[in-house]
């Protein structure tokens, strides 16, 4: 089954996949996108039923085993072979999953999904479904909220240690991104349901966790280091669950230093 994928491309160079978390979009990765197009062709996509992507004519996808094989057959028709791969949250699972099957020639993993408990994994869903009813308002009441700066850092307070350095603009399409996200309530059930990361890929890894995380703990940082003892594992100090707007230039280096490591 084919799937229709919206993306934003910038650069040139060897390609580079930026895949966002569940309830946001491409856009997570604008404050780093300039900087990794320096170095690479970066296509940072919406996933299906998020941001511009429809759901799948067949629905959302049952589990991660069947996203992956939807996303790595979509990469195999856009005749991006073994581009390298870099996500955050439930993007960074994918990564994962992308590199444990032998789609990418490295992954960078930001926080990445599947590496909870079960009571952790109930926490982190309960939390995103709290934010998300928060933008179930009228548009005009939605970007009213999102104006004065302190309103606006008390709804991303969760996802980010520095939610004011988002702007107006941002801050409404990100609001718009989760409460129009389609594909938020069967990828909630799904992870609900006890996914966990089990892959073991033979390309570079890198695993890095803000240590001021609040959606997926940063204990669950010990739990990936190990599942993937031969992966590099780098602490983001400072940095929330969404660490693009809190460090952009540390979380640049580290995707970079990733696919171009050095001797």
């Amino acid at each position: 089954m084919s799937i229709e994928v919206a993306y934003e491309r910038r650069g040139s160079g060897e390609p580079l996949l930026l895949i966002h978390g569940i309830g946001h979009h491409w856009r997570a990765w604008e404050p780093v996108l300039d900087r990794l197009a320096e170095a690479h062709d970066v296509i940072a996509i919406d996933l299906p039923g998020f941001g511009r992507s429809p759901v799948p004519d067949g629905g959302m996808p049952g589990d991660m085993a069947a996203s992956v094989a939807q996303l790595a057959q979509w990469l195999a028709a856009q005749g991006l072979h073994r581009p390298h791969v870099a996500g955050n949250s439930l993007g960074g699972a994918i990564a994962l999953e992308l590199a444990a099957a032998g789609h990418v020639a490295s992954a960078t993993a930001i926080s990445p999904a599947g590496f909870w408990t079960r009571w952790h994994a109930r926490y982190a869903v309960t939390v995103l479904t709290a934010i998300r009813l928060g933008t179930l308002l009228p548009r005009p009441v939605l970007r009213a909220n999102m104006r004065p700066s302190p309103t606006r850092a008390l709804a991303f307070a969760m996802l980010m240690t520095h939610p004011g350095r988002i702007g107006e603009e941002r801050a409404l399409s990100d609001a718009l991104a989760m409460r129009d996200g389609a594909g938020f309530r069967p990828v909630a059930r799904a992870a609900g349901k006890g996914y966990h990361f089990h892959g073991v890929p033979d390309v570079p890894v890198t695993v890095a966790w803000g240590d001021r995380d609040r959606i997926l703990l940063p204990r669950q940082a010990a739990i990936a280091r190990e599942r993937l003892p031969h992966a590099r594992h780098v602490t983001l100090p400072g940095c929330g669950h969404i660490p693009m707007s809190d460090a952009p230039d540390l979380l640049a280096e580290t995707i970079l230093s990733t696919t171009h490591p050095r001797p």
